[in-house]
């Protein structure tokens, strides 16, 4: 089995390692590892990476059904209808999500401030969502939110598998 880097990846970083864009060059100097997934370039936290091709199968491939853990910060008051839709799976463009495990958190006190940080609207309060799913559609998370009336506003992947972001800085990695 091969080696695994566990990276806190920041917001408007882009989950390649070249391009003109703030990528992961600027972070990781490992050689031979590539993303196992991906993490949207206005998405924070856990991203894999591996030397190992077929470990980086196994870890993105939606076959495996990796659980993936995100805390979500979403547009006003959550409602347990809302949770309870997520939890039965929600209907999008390119057909139903499978059943996300939902519930209604407290901002965790070891967040880190986001640059730059959300927009905040005086009257509309924010709440906190921990959501697992073991799909990986393109932007599915934000598309499951919106469906449920409550858009995304910041999105944190906190666990990949047994795979953990733990105590890992912002911007910094961990290799295994």
């Amino acid at each position: 089995m091969g080696s695994i880097v566990l990276f806190n990846k920041p917001f408007g970083v882009l989950c390649q390692f070249s391009g003109d864009s703030k990528n992961l060059s600027t972070y990781i100097n490992e050689k031979g590892f590539y993303p196992a997934g991906r993490l949207d370039k206005d998405s924070e936290g856990l991203l894999l990476l591996t030397d190992d091709g077929k470990l980086q199968h196994q870890i993105s491939h939606p076959k495996f059904d990796k659980e993936k853990t995100y805390l979500v910060q979403v547009d006003g008051k959550v409602t347990d209808d809302a949770i309870e839709q997520l939890c039965q799976g929600i209907i999008l463009k390119d057909g139903l999500t499978k059943p996300a495990k939902a519930k209604i958190v407290k901002q965790p006190d070891w967040l880190w401030n986001r640059v730059p940080p959300i927009r905040m609207r005086k009257n509309i309060p924010t709440a906190w969502i921990e959501l697992k799913i073991t799909e990986g559609k393109n932007r599915q998370v934000r598309r499951m939110t919106a469906a449920v009336g409550f858009p995304t506003l910041r999105l944190i992947r906190t666990q990949i598998g047994d795979w953990q972001l733990g105590n890992i800085q912002l911007g910094k990695y961990e290799r295994l």
